[in-house]
């Protein structure tokens, strides 16, 4: 499942082209690792992208909106392909997910505009609802595979079984994306195949399912 960039509602002109988007969100990744937030400017990718300055104003009011969408679209690469099993489903998007952050273009920019976000309240909510939200569908996914293949409990009918299983879902995607994020950004450390294994074991058993590994 994939997402273009968000689209600027209420905006007049020529109609969007796909490929122009990607190519704009793509010269803003490589000039966020070359010049860093503080010195990145919108006519610097523009002159990258090979566009008008005024066809990123279309586009996006500012570069916080811009930035954001360019991390947004490479989170939309992640899949979760049927492996069987919820253990390999979670395997499988942990190392997906961290092989994404290991990416130079991915890390600079999501530690660009989480840094950035925290006195921007604007900016909070869009990357909250262009690349968090955005992904919360593996989470669902995973749950509804899950629960088919009887590996999980359905949920509750009802309104109150809809609340409990949409606060389950948030706890879910929050441990999983947590623990990746601060191993790849914070500790510097990869999240590789044993890391991996290890990770889903405690996610799924508890502290008690380490032990267990070899």
């Amino acid at each position: 499942m994939h997402h273009s960039a968000s689209p600027r509602k209420g905006r007049t002109g020529r109609p969007r082209s796909a490929e122009t988007d990607l190519a704009i969100l793509h010269a803003t990744r490589a000039a966020l690792v070359d010049l860093g937030w503080g010195r990145l400017t919108m006519s610097d990718v523009a002159a990258r992208a090979g566009v008008a300055k005024t066809t990123l104003y279309r586009r996006w009011a500012n570069k916080n909106e811009l930035v954001v969408d360019a991390v947004a679209v490479l989170f939309d690469e992640l899949e979760l392909p049927d492996l069987g099993c919820l253990k390999s489903d979670i395997e499988g998007v942990v190392l997906q997910f961290g092989a994404l952050l290991a990416r130079p273009e991915t890390k600079t920019a999501l530690m660009a505009v989480v840094a950035e976000s925290t006195t921007d309240e604007a900016l909070r909510q869009r990357i909250r609802s262009a690349i968090v939200d955005r992904q919360k569908r593996l989470v669902l996914l995973g749950r509804s595979r899950a629960q088919a293949r009887g590996e999980l409990p359905p949920d509750t009918p009802g309104e109150e079984g809809e609340q409990v299983a949409a606060r389950n879902m948030d706890l879910i995607f929050d441990v999983i994306a947590g623990a990746i994020v601060h191993r790849t950004l914070v500790s510097g450390e990869p999240v590789d195949a044993a890391w991996g294994r290890d990770f889903t074991a405690l996610f799924l058993t508890g502290l008690s399912g380490l032990g267990d590994q070899r």
